[in-house]
């Protein structure tokens, strides 16, 4: 698999299971339109827990599914969790009581989460080791280009002029799944991956799969070098991994990895969501624009977002994981501690302040996607979906924190020193998320996933 050239069939991967970073974008922005609120009769408090049962259901799709498609199989889950969310976002626009739409909320943040754990595992395990970098931290990014897409969707339905009120918020609840349907026929041609087959004992199977695969790719005039029998690795199939054996590895076999998936994770987490969830309130209350003129800088702060890891993505495959990760960290918390101190002192228009985050995050977003792929490929092949899942699961909790910190420190505006010391914080732990990733991290880029980390069922994985 790694040995082949970009095909046809690897962008099939790319578009038909990158599609779910985009979801979640789209999912994000309609819960921030919050266009139900009139309808359903909520208050502010009652929105606001909309997006948080949301995250709660991301959080409890990760941990339930990264264990199952570690056990069940990659395509198995991502076939599974994208009907989960089709079903969970759909529903929600038929809403007729908050708790209703509570409700299916978790239910779409079911899907989405066990998306994550399916997906990342997938696409590691499917794309050539030299492309898996950018084609990972590209991915991850998309995130993004959907939460433009929610946001340009919310701005027409939830426009009173174009469409009733009553309607345009359940439309847009639409979005997503009318996406996802599409994709959902592209996933059925994607197959297991080979990787987990034959560590589940399904040798057979893996090989026609990958024989096919030779064949499409060969048919469209590649030439294909021969295999390198020094990479033979001799496996004891395992149905599953015991919990115990997954402390094992997290603990004893790769502690320093360990540290380090759970700072990178947690520390671009706690930036993001301080930021993302509060920039609106810092626009208005600071710079006197009201709702629907933040709402416009939006797209910019998102484009910086989007670009970073499509501009950046290629670096950690040619300069390396450790340098690239150090670099993005270091340069996203040096720009938003510049932007900081100009904030402090005054010097700063809704524009400017909105150009800072828009270089900060072009940086941080491809350092955050650099996180994902970081957690995916530097544990075992079998523990690998739940890997992704209680790192994820442990940076949504801690960055969770983030919004009512930050939101606090914003206050009516008038003062700017605790938002000051709020932005300092947050700089100095993204800064530290880049060291710890300088010092611990793994220089993965154009190695094959089982030179990264031995399989736990190969005979001298001990």
């Amino acid at each position: 698999m790694d040995r082949l050239p970009w095909a046809r069939f690897h962008w099939m991967v790319v578009v038909g299971l990158g599609v779910s970073w985009v979801l979640d974008g789209i999912e994000i922005q309609l819960v921030s339109a919050s266009g139900f609120k009139d309808t359903l009769g909520m208050s502010t408090e009652q929105v606001g827990f909309t997006g948080t049962i949301y995250l709660i259901g991301q959080v409890v799709g990760a941990l339930v599914f990264g264990r199952l498609t570690d056990r069940w199989g990659r395509r198995t889950l991502f076939i599974v969790t994208l009907a989960i969310y089709l079903v969970g976002s759909g529903v929600a626009g038929l809403a007729f009581a908050p708790w209703f739409l509570y409700v299916w909320r978790f239910v779409a943040g079911l899907g989405i989460g066990g998306e994550y754990t399916a997906i990342n595992s997938a696409i590691d395990e499917l794309i050539p080791a030299k492309y898996r970098g950018r084609v990972d931290i590209a991915v991850n990014g998309t995130y993004w280009g959907g939460a433009m897409i929610g946001a340009v969707g919310s701005f027409f339905l939830l426009d009173p002029d174009l469409v009733p009120t009553n309607l345009g918020w359940r439309l847009a609840f639409l979005i997503g799944p009318v996406l996802g349907l599409a994709i959902i026929f592209i996933r059925r041609h994607i197959p297991e991956s080979p990787r987990w087959m034959v560590t589940h004992g399904r040798r057979e199977e893996a090989e026609r799969i990958v024989d096919e695969i030779e064949a499409e790719v060969a048919g469209q005039g590649f030439d294909l070098p021969p295999v390198d029998a020094g990479k033979a690795i001799k496996l004891k199939p395992k149905e599953s991994v015991p919990f115990a054996k997954l402390i094992d590895v997290f603990f004893r076999q790769y502690p320093s990895r360990t540290f380090l998936g759970v700072s990178m994770m947690v520390t671009q987490s706690f930036l993001y969501n301080a930021i993302f969830f509060t920039y609106a309130l810092v626009l208005q209350n600071f710079y006197g624009l009201d709702a629907s003129q933040a709402a416009l800088y939006f797209f910019p702060f998102a484009i910086g977002n989007l670009a970073g890891p499509l501009v950046l993505g290629h670096l950690f495959d040619t300069i390396g994981r450790r340098r690239m990760i150090f670099a993005t960290y270091m340069l996203a918390g040096v720009t938003l501690l510049v932007s900081a101190w100009l904030f402090r002192e005054g010097a700063l228009t809704a524009g400017t302040h909105t150009a800072f985050w828009c270089v900060a995050f072009f940086f941080a977003s491809a350092g955050a996607s650099s996180a994902y792929l970081t957690v995916s490929e530097i544990f075992p092949l079998e523990v690998r979906g739940q890997a992704i899942s209680y790192f994820f699961a442990v940076a949504q909790i801690v960055g969770a924190a983030g919004p009512f910190i930050f939101g606090s420190l914003v206050g009516d505006g008038s003062a700017r020193g605790p938002l000051f010391l709020g932005y300092v914080v947050g700089s100095l732990v993204m800064m530290l998320g880049g060291g710890i990733a300088l010092v611990c991290g793994v220089d993965a880029e154009g190695k094959g996933l089982e030179d990264v980390a031995q399989p736990v069922s190969s005979a001298t994985a001990a």
